[in-house]
């Protein structure tokens, strides 16, 4: 092992920060065992993103992935990316859910576990930081990076040593958008260094054309490891190339050990698999100093590009990136790392689509009521005041968040067990569902189909009408889906079977057709109120009953939208008739209800 060690993050961040993560299990098995001999300190496989697209776009079991890698992969730690108490979800969960996440992801073949929490509250990894211990692995705590007026040189020295005290093997700084110069890197290093003496590991992206300068600075200052990618999966939101960086250092005091030949051949593989991809690459694909202003990270921009594109105002990305910087200032001046950085960028999606703050979504509200834990500053009282008027409580939430949260993986097994109608479910199981409950739950019911393919697009042909059945082929965003349409069902919706994974959709009728099943026009009175998808998203739960009657400003559905949730609310009272159900998929601008 050479003076300065590599992550290589090819395998997980890399392929999240260009393709929106949808790097098959396929592709990574065959380079997996040239990557055990490349002599990595580790190899990042791992994380949020990467378990939550296995089972929403590529039926694929995360679990089995974790497994699969570690049997190519004997020689060499695999590394994961962890929330501390958010896991790998978007909510904080009770600490006997933590705690058996990580004793399972420990026995499935994890060695590093790098810890963070997107708001820098060590609180919120203390639980954590304690079941990996316990499980006998590295604990990698972890400074989110961001520039501020209150994200100083003495605030993260503090966060580090109190991460000291909590247990953590080695710290990590991790600049998720590319903000860390160069010198600052220098100081920052240094100092923690001087003072904590804990190892220290570089993370930085090459978002802003900063990293490279940025991790040569850090290894100046005494960094022990730096995170990069395979240079056929770095730059533009991605990472610096592992080979420039093993090159530069070659010979010094700091050399890596690395053999070049062997990383070569790892570029060349990569290479091929990443022709798969092309229809999910993000246009950021140089260096965008605007980022340095919006403090947005790779993963980010790209989901923010392809949000705006789902709503066809790709025109207005530059406002949202403005207005990114806003949020983040009302919200506290949260990092913009998961999953605050979807809370933010969601929201100042909305503020530019719909009206500042006309709108918050769940998340955004429980950030502003403390339920995620304490923001780095006091977030704007006015919209305190609104989540908790939202929220009907009280008062924020100020101890740790966890606290609020009773014991509940009995409870979440249990619940799996009754819907799926089965005595047992494997711990596996039930971890997935209490991550990503209605992903999870379409996951299962499919998961014997076994996972997608990615193939050359094939000409498209006219659908079938609607209401009846055929096979044909869809073009969407570049990417080319074999679709067989069933025939039609009740309420103004059909199957429809993409790629062998079955889904029920919304569909309309053809132009001089009429669905049956629908309510005509005329069912309604002249003073309904047609209420309408603001976004595409999927109807997660309706909350009020079919023929209720509701008042002005009544929620009548929660749609999860951009991976965060949404109410829909009434504007006139009246009696609600649903046009949609729980788990419908839902275009922008379709009728969930007409209320009247």
């Amino acid at each position: 092992m050479g003076k300065v060690g590599i992550t290589d993050v090819a395998l997980r961040d890399a392929h999240q920060s260009l393709f929106a993560t949808r790097m098959l299990t396929a592709d990574m098995i065959p380079v997996g065992s040239r990557m055990d001999q490349a002599g990595f300190w580790s190899v990042e496989t791992w994380g949020g993103a990467t378990y939550d697209t296995c089972i929403r776009f590529l039926n694929e079991d995360p679990w089995d992935r974790l497994q699969q890698l570690k049997a190519v992969m004997p020689n060499t730690p695999q590394q994961m990316l962890l929330r501390g108490q958010n896991l790998l979800g978007y909510r904080h969960y009770a600490d006997d859910v933590v705690e058996a996440f990580v004793a399972c992801a420990a026995r499935h073949g994890v060695d590093v576990f790098r810890i963070f929490d997107a708001l820098n509250d060590p609180r919120n990894l203390e639980t954590s930081i304690r079941a990996v211990k316990k499980a006998g692995k590295h604990a990698q705590a972890t400074i989110s990076y961001a520039t501020s007026p209150v994200h100083t040189l003495d605030a993260y020295v503090g966060l580090a040593a109190e991460f000291k005290a909590m247990g953590a093997d080695s710290l990590c700084i991790k600049d998720m958008a590319g903000l860390l110069k160069p010198y600052d890197a220098f100081t920052l290093v240094t100092t923690l260094k001087k003072i904590v003496g804990l190892p220290v590991q570089l993370h930085t992206h090459a978002t802003t054309g900063m990293s490279v300068g940025t991790l040569l600075k850090g290894i100046e200052a005494g960094a022990d490891r730096i995170d990069t990618a395979i240079s056929s999966l770095a730059m533009g939101t991605s990472h610096s190339p592992t080979e420039t960086m093993v090159e530069i250092l070659c010979g010094t005091e700091y050399d890596t050990g690395l053999d070049l030949k062997v990383l070569a051949e790892l570029a060349a593989c990569f290479r091929t698999v990443r022709r798969k991809y092309r229809q999910f690459e993000s246009s950021f694909l140089g260096a965008d100093t605007r980022i340095l202003t919006a403090q947005v990270p790779g993963g980010m921009l790209s989901n923010l590009e392809n949000q705006l594109r789902e709503q066809k105002a790709e025109d207005k990305l530059d406002a949202v990136l403005d207005e990114v910087a806003v949020v983040q200032r009302d919200f506290g001046y949260p990092p913009l790392v998961t999953p605050t950085s979807q809370i933010v960028g969601t929201q100042a999606l909305f503020n530019v689509l719909f009206g500042r703050y006309s709108r918050l979504t769940a998340e955004s509200r429980d950030l502003l009521a403390g339920r995620y834990g304490r923001t780095p500053a006091e977030p704007d009282p006015k919209l305190v005041r609104q989540a908790l008027v939202e929220l009907k409580l009280d008062a924020p939430v100020t101890r740790r968040p966890a606290d609020e949260i009773p014991n509940e993986l009995g409870r979440i097994e249990d619940e799996l067990k009754h819907k799926l109608q089965a005595a047992h479910v494997p711990v596996e199981d039930v971890l997935t569902y209490a991550m990503f409950p209605q992903v999870a739950l379409q996951f299962f019911g499919r998961r014997h189909k076994g996972p997608v393919t990615f193939e050359a697009p094939e000409p498209a042909a006219k659908p079938a009408a609607a209401g009846g059945s055929g096979r044909f082929k869809v073009a969407v965003n570049g990417k080319t889906y074999s679709v067989a349409r069933k025939a039609g069902k009740e309420g103004g919706t059909a199957v429809l079977e993409v790629d062998g994974l079955a889904y029920e959709v919304a569909v309309e009728p053809a132009a001089g057709e009429s669905t049956p099943s629908a309510p005509t026009a005329t069912a309604a009175s002249a003073a309904s109120e047609k209420v309408l998808a603001p976004m595409p998203g999927d109807v997660l739960r309706l909350t009020c009953e079919e023929g209720e009657r509701v008042q002005a400003g009544a929620t009548l559905l929660v749609m999860e939208a951009m991976k965060m949730q949404l109410e829909v609310k009434c504007r006139a009272a009246g009696t609600v008739t649903f046009k949609v159900q729980a788990g419908t998929a839902v275009k922008a601008d379709q009728v969930l209800a007409i209320v009247g």
